[in-house]
């Protein structure tokens, strides 16, 4: 028994030695760059397959071999990815959303890449560069651990790679040459990953998808380190491999045995998803790319095209049918991630996850081997399918509430690998699953129009989530979260309300997939599947549904015509590129055409200008954007005589008396830093509250515990009496506190009265008319209603952030920062806009820097220093204090 237990040992000791390489190198790219390298067990497998390629096709001594694939190769491949893939987006802003999509981008090329080399079949005759003695990998790990632990620690590039993270901009201004730092984070993580690959290769299946993902079900050793402990992910790393190692020795029986088999064996997987599901979450920032532009029309005739393109398999017979009868069912499956990513901006790499789930659930339900219910026609088994998996959207939706960026990223991957351990290969689902077509659909031809019916109600319910109420309030979430939460838009309820018909459609299109080809196929839905298909969908327009279609036809058509790994090479090289042109391919072409014909504009002559001026009817000229304040004829339209604002084209509760909003004894820390020091402040009905102080007061502090943004350590806030002080910002919202950010918080994919009526839809009233109201009192109707909010100046967005404000029919309004970026005849607008809203009844309290409009405008101003209220009064009285105190507003 304890030669067992050392052997055994031994053997763990090997494995987590494998995963320790993999962690440092995860974490020292991490450090260097902020990008979690998805792509580092791609690396591994090219690497593995080069060494291969040089030792066992071409004749090369294994060390000379070993020393190009990992002194020039790896490093290399590194250098190369962070020069012309990485460096690129880090100059355009560093948008972490553009390069996870890049690094899922470069983890499919490599992958299509050697499948299209090397071929998809797996190869047992990979060269042994260590012996299976772990000492060696253990060694070579805990040198590597103490080595880069040594240079982060106390050399001078270690200081570089921190700042360089922190702050990289920054760091360029201080003298830091961050693209060396970064390459050299680049060149020494890809360096681990072939070591990685190379070491792992003679004793698991090397292919071009499975090594890959078995590199990568071990982040979670660099994650429970939190992306930086070097000990913690060598020990953790070690750990997990002697005790998956042990559990081989036991042998449970009953029900629960394969299960209890597959838990032991994989315990890097139970890891992942402990890490990524219970772990304090990292990489918080946004995990999809900021829509920087108004989405992208859908080309004239392109649905014409593509019905056409869709009825042509109706005319084929043989191969070439049944190839495209897979073209509809995986089109129902991206259209899925059209719904959670394009929509609703959430990321989702687990989708292949619930299209399994809905292929496995409809050939148990079909074949009667689903516990608890009866055998049911193949249609039938395909509706109770997708019903049955819908709710299990919850696995990565439920993470998705508290979970943005790299954390959410993690959370849905290991959901996806999760289940493709723990579920698919069961016996249940490898023993030879059989799955018949539904009766009268059994031949190909009737199969694919069965297919295209299902494929246009998916189009219908996909339509009706993007369209409409639901839609607006799934753009605004995607646009700007917290902007959606402060309309009142109830973003957890939407983000399950996304994941949940996203699992539906993937189960869908699961179901067909299985259908098409008569069986349940679990290596059609690994991990690797779900990477490649989100790559697919957000190249080509993620909020597209023409762009699912056409990702569905390439995937589908390019690995049937050509080699197996072409479809995702291509995929792989427009991800890459994801960060020049976000939008997608029709983007991409837009603006190539708009250049173009730039270059070749004709100029017409003074006769040709008079002609076209008469021609052209005059709301077209009228559809600029206005760069200043309202035209005085528009102006007209909310001022009453003499020029004072008209309160009844500002009455937005009337006859209503607003309640008041108290803070009692508010108190805030971020850590050992004292924010709040026991604020008490009233928000009094009819009055403008302004409080000013210099920055680091704590105004930004009291003014997100007043909106809900944050919870205060002690205190209380109150509006009307009632405690609200644990009620999020929504609900708030639909309680009549409505507020503006002192960054923008528009939604720049939508027009300026669909930003308008997100507001009115989700906010305290559901007035029919108080979107067309709140655009006249802000002069935003006419031509300029119809336009979309990114691009307009800033002295518009804050019209339109205001108007979608006040829409809601809000009794509270908190302004933050209201006058940021406007010109003096803007902010004079804004001013006349405030004090009709006052008049009217509304409580308004305004957070401001600008001294002239706190006195021009406020009725009482408090002064904050140090997280305390040290001064409060009429405007006269407490400015001049300060103007004699020199104090800094």
């Amino acid at each position: 028994m304890s030669s067992l237990t050392y052997d055994l040992t031994l053997a763990g000791l090997s494995v987590g030695s494998a995963a320790a390489l993999t962690g440092i190198g995860l974490i020292v790219t991490y450090r260097a760059t902020g990008v979690l390298n998805f792509a580092h067990g791609a690396i591994a497998m090219v690497c593995a397959y080069v060494l291969r390629q040089c030792v066992v096709e071409w004749g090369w001594p294994l060390w000379p071999a070993a020393a190009v694939t990992l002194v020039i190769l790896a490093p290399g491949i590194g250098v190369a990815l962070e020069r012309f893939v990485f460096r690129p987006l880090a100059i355009l802003g560093g948008d972490p959303a553009q390069t996870l999509v890049a690094s899922i981008g470069v983890f499919v090329l490599l992958v299509g890449g050697a499948a299209v080399l090397w071929g998809q079949g797996a190869r047992d005759d990979a060269p042994e560069l260590v012996s299976a003695d772990p000492w060696g990998q253990l060694g070579v790990a805990l040198l590597l651990a103490a080595g880069v632990g040594a240079v982060i620690r106390w050399t001078r590039f270690g200081t570089e790679l921190r700042a360089v993270v922190d702050d990289r901009q920054l760091a360029v201004l201080g003298g830091i040459d961050a693209d060396r730092v970064a390459a050299a984070g680049w060149a020494f993580g890809s360096f681990t990953a072939g070591l990685t690959g190379v070491l792992l290769a003679p004793y698991v299946r090397l292919d071009p998808y499975g090594l890959p993902l078995l590199v990568m079900e071990v982040v979670a050793v660099a994650v429970a380190a939190r992306m930086r402990s070097l000990p913690v992910t060598v020990v953790v790393a070690l750990g997990i491999g002697v005790a998956q190692s042990q559990l081989t020795r036991l042998h449970p029986s009953g029900w629960a045995e394969p299960l209890l088999q597959a838990v032991g064996a994989n315990l890097f997987v139970v890891a992942l998803l402990v890490a990524s599901l219970v772990l304090p979450r990292i990489g918080t920032r946004d995990a999809l790319p900021r829509t920087a532009s108004a989405r992208v029309p859908t080309p004239q005739g392109a649905w014409i095209v593509a019905i056409v393109l869709f009825l042509l398999p109706l005319g084929f017979a043989g191969p070439d049918l049944h190839t495209s009868v897979q073209v509809p069912a995986l089109g129902v499956v991206l259209l899925s991630l059209v719904v959670v990513t394009g929509r609703g901006g959430q990321i989702s790499l687990g989708q292949a996850a619930y299209a399994g789930l809905g292929a496995l659930f409809t050939a148990l339900l079909a074949a009667g081997r689903f516990p608890g219910l009866p055998r049911l026609p193949e249609l039938a088994a395909l509706a109770a399918a997708v019903v049955l998996v819908a709710p299990l959207g919850l696995l990565t939706g439920w993470p998705a509430i508290g979970r943005r960026g790299l954390a959410l990223a993690l959370a849905t991957f290991a959901v996806g690998v999760g289940v493709s351990r723990f579920v698919f290969a069961q016996p249940y689902a490898t023993s030879g699953l059989a799955l018949d077509r539904p009766a009268g659909f059994d031949g190909d031809h009737a199969y694919y129009v069965l297919e295209l019916a299902l494929l246009a109600a998916a189009l219908l319910a996909t339509r009706a989530l993007r369209r409409g109420r639901t839609g607006r309030a799934l753009a605004a979430m995607r646009d700007h979260e917290p902007g959606a939460r402060a309309a009142g838009v109830q973003v957890p309820s939407l983000k399950l309300l996304a994941f949940v018909s996203g699992a539906a459609l993937a189960a869908l299109g699961g179901g067909m997939l299985g259908m098409g080809v008569r069986a349940f196929d679990p290596t059609a839905f690994d991990p690797v599947r779900g990477l490649l298909w989100f790559a697919a969908v957000v190249v080509l327009g993620a909020d597209s549904t023409l762009g699912a279609l056409l990702a569905a036809a390439l995937l589908v058509g390019l690995d049937a015509g050509a080699r197996g790994g072409v479809a995702a090479a291509l995929i792989g090289v427009l991800a890459v590129l994801v960060g020049r042109f976000p939008g997608g391919p029709y983007e991409a072409l837009r603006t190539g055409a708009e250049r173009l014909r730039l270059r070749r504009s004709a100029k017409l002559t003074p006769t040709g200008l008079r002609a076209r001026n008469r021609l052209r009817p005059a709301a077209a000229d009228g559809a600029g954007v206005p760069q200043g304040p309202p035209a005085p004829d528009d102006e007209s339209r909310t001022c009453g005589a003499g020029g004072e604002p008209d309160p009844a084209e500002g009455r937005v509760h009337p006859n209503e008396p607003a309640p008041e909003l108290s803070a009692h004894a508010l108190h805030a820390r971020y850590g050992t830093f004292t924010a709040l020091d026991g604020v008490d402040l009233d928000v009094t009905p009819g009055r403008v509250t302004a409080i000013v102080g210099p920055n680091g007061a704590g105004k930004s502090t009291l003014f997100h515990c007043l909106a809900g943004t944050l919870r205060p350590t002690h205190g209380r806030v109150t509006f009307g009496g009632r405690d609200i002080t644990r009620l999020p910002a929504h609900a708030r919202t639909r309680l009549g506190i409505a507020r503006t950010f002192q960054q923008l918080a528009v939604f720049p994919s939508l027009t300026v009265a669909e930003n308008v009526r997100v507001g009115a839809e989700q906010g305290r009233l559901h007035d029919p008319a108080a979107v067309e109201r709140a655009l006249r009192l802000l002069s935003l109707d006419g031509p300029l209603r119809s336009l979309p909010a990114a691009g307009l100046p800033t002295g518009t967005l804050r019209r339109v952030e205001l108007a979608r404000a006040l829409a809601g029919g809000p009794r509270v309004l908190l302004l933050d920062e209201p006058a940021a970026g406007l010109d003096s005849a803007e902010v004079a607008a804004l001013a006349r806009v405030l004090k009709a809203l006052a008049a009217d009844g509304t409580a308004l309290l305004v957070v401001e820097h600008d001294l002239d409009l706190v006195a021009d405008l406020a009725d009482v101003v408090h002064v904050m220093t140090a997280g305390r209220i040290v001064a409060s009064g009429p405007p006269g009285h407490v400015l001049d204090a300060l103007g004699t105190t020199g104090a800094e507003a």
